[in-house]
């Protein structure tokens, strides 16, 4: 399934990819700038740099937009980003480049690698209460859901999240999250919206080194890239997409039937 066509199912789209260090990366002032230097003449429409936090920094394209890219440094992670693309490829790509610079532009070697993350995350934006929603869609007539079935009851805490093993060592691991971005004290505030209106699903592959040998990142990233796609098109689409898609329009076609707006 293309990346565009992950872009019309939901508002959003990431195709993110993290290197954990065990140790603290470079702070200095030159290695930094020399390192999104580099990044910035292969793509060089990233021209916003910024330090967020004290010891964030990022180079990002322009967001309004809506479709960017981004790379960031934090004190003890490498970060590489792109928001809604149009094929995976172009993701990939610059999820490479960051892998193969920082070995000698960070000084991050195999050793200093504690995992590395894939991750696909998709937002859907829902004015009304993004945990009713989850619940509906997702949990269904589990353990979890019959607790709806208390008289009066209400879904306002509903953000599952489930890691499984992929390999009999454990070192590769898949991580599913489903975000709610409405507040538990928000059913209380009659007539305020909330400031964040996605619900947030994210597929992350983690990959940690052998415990034997050189820690192969690029070759590790390729291999994640594939059960990404595989899990993406087999298990998350079906069974966690398409349930929140087919949810939320009902409740938004209720709320069109009964004249009301989002959120009311």
């Amino acid at each position: 399934m293309p990346a565009d066509s992950y872009n019309s199912l939901c508002d959003d789209f990431y195709v993110d990819m993290h290197v954990n260090t065990e140790l603290e990366l470079p702070r200095s002032r030159d290695t930094i700038l020399s390192f999104f230097e580099q990044i910035q003449k292969r793509y060089p429409a990233m021209g916003c740099f910024h330090r967020r936090r004290r010891n964030e920094f990022w180079l990002e394209e322009d967001h309004r937009e809506g479709q960017y890219r981004w790379v960031n440094l934090e004190s003890e992670r490498v970060g590489s980003g792109v928001v809604n693309p149009i094929a995976f490829e172009e993701a990939y790509a610059q999820h490479r480049l960051v892998l193969e610079l920082i070995p000698y532009m960070l000084g991050v070697n195999h050793l200093d690698i504690d995992s590395l993350d894939l991750t696909y995350a998709m937002d859907f934006d829902y004015m009304g209460g993004h945990d009713e929603v989850i619940a509906e869609s997702l949990l269904g007539e589990s353990a979890f859901g019959r607790l709806l079935d208390v008289p009066g009851s209400r879904a306002i805490g509903f953000s599952p999240v489930t890691i499984i093993s992929l390999s009999d060592d454990d070192h590769t691991q898949a991580r599913v999250s489903v975000e709610s971005k409405t507040s538990i004290f928000e059913p209380r505030r009659k007539g305020q919206n909330n400031t964040d209106t996605a619900i947030s699903l994210a597929l992350t592959v983690r990959q940690y080194p052998p415990s034997e040998g050189k820690f192969d990142s690029l070759a590790s990233f390729e291999h994640q890239c594939r059960i990404v796609e595989e899990l993406m098109a087999e298990r998350i689409m079906p069974m966690f997409v398409q349930p929140l898609i087919d949810t939320i329009a009902r409740k938004r076609s209720t709320w069109v039937r009964e004249g009301r707006s989002d959120g009311d």
